[in-house]
Parts: structure tokens; C-alpha cells; sequence
């Protein structure tokens, strides 16, 4: 059985945030390239998604849909007292959830958000990929990538992309 994988698949802006202070993300509003930067793809090789409770939150907000097709995990001390079908909520240590989630069938994971989720699993040594659409547009402050602590994570390049809207793919492996 083939590994599988957990994947951050994010986009950024050109300074490096996911969201402004207050979460929102007004500047990713833009036209996208024919094939959408090649999520489809990617949505097709996952059927897990990682939310933490912000954007979870926050997507519920926005009208977000939670399909059929991916299971949803959402991590938090606080669940709600009506949350959305086809949601589980999630309050173990991210090792021993990955370690359960990666020795089930499926394809691989994917970590949609937000920076303390992310750093919860970078810190636990549970990330295997990043892949980070960086959108040209700098916003000045908000939300950085991973949520800040001391740490050192070294990162190999697998790939990269340019999109004809100036959006850069950058693929690194832990």
C-alpha cells in the first residue's frame, strides 16, 4: 500500500500571508488561468481534507460546500453545537492521528489551513509536502504561512511553475 501523503496546498501572497490580520483573503479574488492552477488535479489525488478551526469557520462564513467526495477533519478544543454534515471533529495529538489516517486506505491528505494547524503539523514531523501558489500581490500583514515559533524545517525544491497571471508554483518536499 503506498504512503500517504499530507500535503500543505495553500496559496500566499508575495509577502509570505495566507489571510489578512482579520482572516480575510479579498486579495485571492482574481481571475484564474484556464485549468485554475491545476487544482482540479490536485483534487483528484486527495480525499482528505485538514481544516483548523478559523477556517473552517471561516468557509462555513463564505458558503463553502463539504462534498461527499473528501472526508473532512476540522481540529479543535471547541466544536460547535451544529456543525456542518459530513464533518468530524478532531481533538488527539497530531502524531497519533496521522499515524492512524495515513495507515487507512485512501489517497493522499491535504492540509487546506490555517497557520496553526500547519505549524501543529510541521512540529509533529507530519507534513510531506508543500505546495504554495504565491499570488503577485504583497498585503502588507496578515496571517503568515506557518504560525511563528522558533524552528528550522529544510525544505527540497521538486518543482515549480509559472502561471501566465504571474502566479508562481513552488513544490517543496520535507
Amino acid at each position: 500500500m503506498k504512503r500517504r501523503r499530507i500535503i500543505v496546498y495553500v496559496a500566499t501572497s508575495a509577502d509570505g500571508f495566507i489571510a489578512r490580520k482579520d482572516g480575510r483573503v479579498d486579495w485571492l479574488d482574481r481571475p484564474h488561468p484556464k485549468g485554475s492552477y491545476g487544482m482540479g488535479e490536485f483534487f483528484k489525488s486527495v480525499d482528505v481534507v485538514l481544516l483548523g478551526a478559523k477556517t473552517y469557520g471561516e468557509a462555513v462564513t463564505r458558503g463553502g460546500g463539504f462534498g461527499q467526495k473528501m472526508k473532512y477533519y476540522v481540529f479543535t478544543h471547541h466544536p460547535p453545537a451544529t456543525p456542518v454534515k459530513g464533518v468530524e471533529f478532531v481533538n488527539e495529538p497530531v502524531k497519533d492521528f496521522a499515524a492512524r489516517l495515513r495507515g487507512q486506505p485512501g489517497k493522499d491528505i491535504w492540509i487546506m489551513g490555517g497557520a496553526g494547524l500547519i505549524a501543529s503539523f510541521v512540529d509533529a514531523g507530519e507534513v510531506d509536502d508543500f505546495i504554495v501558489h504565491v499570488i503577485p500581490t504583497f498585503i502588507g500583514e496578515g496571517i503568515p504561512l506557518i504560525a511563528p515559533a522558533e524552528r528550522t524545517l529544510p525544505v527540497t525544491l521538486k518543482g515549480t511553475k509559472q502561471y501566465e497571471d504571474g502566479v508562481v508554483r513552488l513544490h517543496y518536499a520535507t
